[in-house]
């Protein structure tokens, strides 16, 4: 149990309340618990013995203490159970369903005692809501294909949550006696953007062949396990509360890193170098390279030895898609991939202006004490009005106010002005060019009609770069991992215009969204099209923080050179677009 995961308990709480039509004071007050459970750095678990501690969390009372004790000791508390019990937990997969909210829900619980996912599958083919309130043809038909593409998704989680429960685990399993060294690999180390399953490597004397049933019991009493599904000498798999599934391995030292390289893969570079090592006179499994003829092992212990014995550089885990890695780090051409510590300024950010929750000067000093030397202040425009989106007036009363708290940062920081200025349906932007122009970013990015068709969509998003104020085109695709798919763009087009206008394509590090995506960046680089990365940071916890962006970035191939933000705020500026 940590403090994420009782934040998600206590929102999946007021889901629950909303769907039986709770008190909307009392649904707040468990959804502002949540939020500040999951910000603070308060050790929850270990307050939790002083209630008196708990109180001292902003925005937790004597009743939500109560809850988080409760949490503790049992996993759960009384209304959550009660909850349940009356609906189902069926009911929280059903708000997982693009655009699937509390009280959409409790229509279907009311009108058809709809609770699961299934359920509501079959009421659509046997044509059951029709004539539901807000239950139009159009509507059905897209909770139809949300569920489509739910399916098609159920099982994997983003990046970050995977990340998550992997630093959750390693920290459990390295407090375990003879445990040394724990390695998250699979598709989690390569970076992919959602993960299937989490694999954990684990080596140390108490995972060396023999010694590993306390181990294997150990791991098996992992307080986040939801169920066992295989529990064996070296090997426990579970699922954790959410549905990942999870493999520990329990490996000797020196198979450590043959065993890394074969389930870090990916399968198709696995492959690959697998028949590397036949024409080479070898064998390569997770136990070892070894030589054909007498099965001698020639490396295991690390990656770097296996990859040198077979006559390349070690491969960055994010490169390892077979996409030609092999022969490059063979060569000794492996370029050298851009790292978080590379990022100067961060570009895309929101503040009380608009939907943000933290004013200039703090998401200024956020930037400062990550160590970066420049930011831009992009709020929403008018379009966005329940973002509290600024018209020209607005805009141009915060430029000023930007330009303010720039000079009293006194060097220590370069603020930028800037919008996320709205792309409309017909591909006009929502504020006047006279007013863009005295911004320094503007950045500009679709936030409606994401259902226009494939040819609508590419004349919309080409028309907006055209102009000349445009300067970064955000979050290219519009999608939302698990939950929106891309909308239909031809992203070549997008990209050869853009790289003959000059304008940057934004990479959205936001883990909701990682767009684009990692195919996308790799043909903006061939295509010679400028890169920036950016938080699209609304509160001051996630300024600068684009470690899963980076990540992206990598699986690229991206160096330093070729995102625009690595460079200092002149150069920076310099790079973009030139201003009209």
């Amino acid at each position: 149990m940590d403090n994420r995961t009782m934040a998600r308990l206590l929102d999946e709480t007021a889901d629950l309340m909303e769907i039986d039509g709770a008190d909307s004071f009392r649904v707040r007050s468990y959804r502002r618990a949540a939020e500040a459970a999951a910000q603070t750095t308060v050790d929850l678990c270990a307050a939790a013995a002083e209630t008196a501690r708990l109180l001292e969390v902003p925005g937790i009372g004597k009743s939500m203490a109560a809850n988080l004790q409760a949490i503790v000791s049992t996993g759960s508390f009384p209304l959550r159970n009660e909850l349940l019990a009356r609906y189902g937990a069926g009911v929280l997969e059903l708000l997982k369903l693009p655009g699937m909210g509390p009280k959409t829900v409790a229509l279907f619980w009311d009108a058809a005692k709809i609770s699961t996912i299934d359920q509501l599958a079959e009421a659509i083919a046997a044509g059951r809501l029709a004539g539901l309130p807000r239950m139009g043809a159009k509507q059905i038909e897209k909770i139809r294909k949300g569920i489509e593409d739910y399916r098609r998704s159920a099982g994997r989680c983003r990046i970050d949550i995977a990340d998550a429960e992997a630093r959750s685990l390693c920290a459990y399993l390295l407090a375990f006696p003879g445990i040394e060294r724990v390695t998250p690999a699979g598709s989690l180390r390569r970076g992919r953007d959602t993960v299937g399953d989490l694999d954990l490597l684990a080596t140390g004397p108490a995972c060396a062949p023999g010694n590993t049933a306390a181990a294997v019991e150990y791991v098996a009493a992992y307080p986040g396990l939801q169920d066992i599904l295989a529990k064996g000498e070296n090997k426990v798999s579970f699922h954790v509360h959410g549905g990942l599934q999870v493999d520990v391995r329990l490996l000797p030292s020196e198979s450590y890193g043959a065993a890394l390289q074969y389930f870090t893969g990916s399968k198709a570079h696995n492959v690959a170098l697998r028949q590397r090592a036949l024409k080479m006179g070898y064998t390569l499994s997770e136990w070892a390279l070894a030589r054909l003829d007498d099965n001698t092992p020639v490396a295991a212990a690390s990656e770097e030895e296996i990859y040198a014995a077979l006559g390349a550089a070690w491969i960055p885990p994010e490169m390892r898609e077979n996409l030609g890695e092999i022969d490059c780090c063979a060569q000794d051409e492996c370029p050298r991939l851009v790292c978080q510590s590379d990022i100067r300024g961060d570009l895309h950010m929101h503040t009380t202006a608009s939907d943000g929750r933290n004013s200039i000067r703090e998401m200024a000093e956020a930037a400062v004490a990550r160590g970066l030397g420049y930011i831009a202040i992009t709020e929403h425009s008018k379009a966005l009005a329940m973002t509290g989106g600024l018209d020209e007036k607005r805009a141009l009363e915060h430029i000023a106010r930007i330009r303010e708290v720039d000079r009293e940062m006194e060097g220590r920081l370069r603020i930028f002005t800037g919008i996320e200025v709205d792309i409309l349906a017909d591909g006009a932007l929502d504020l006047d060019d006279e007013v863009l122009a005295q911004m320094d970013v503007v950045i500009a990015s679709v936030h409606s009609r994401f259902d226009q068709p494939q040819e609508e969509m590419t004349n919309r998003v080409l028309r907006a770069i055209e102009n000349p104020c445009v300067r970064i085109l955000g979050h290219p695709t519009g999608r939302l991992l698990l939950r929106r798919e891309p909308f239909a763009i031809d992203m070549g087009a997008v990209l050869r215009r853009a790289a003959e206008l000059g304008v940057a394509m934004e990479h959205n590090a936001a883990p909701e969204r990682l767009d684009l995506c990692d195919r996308d960046l790799r043909m903006a680089r061939e295509l010679g099209c400028k890169i920036v990365i950016s938080t699209d940071a609304h509160t001051t916890a996630v300024v600068g923080r684009m470690e899963y962006g980076v990540r992206q970035l990598r699986r690229a191939w991206l160096t330093s050179e070729d995102v625009l933000n690595t460079r200092e705020a002149e150069a920076f500026l310099s790079g973009l677009r030139p201003r009209r």
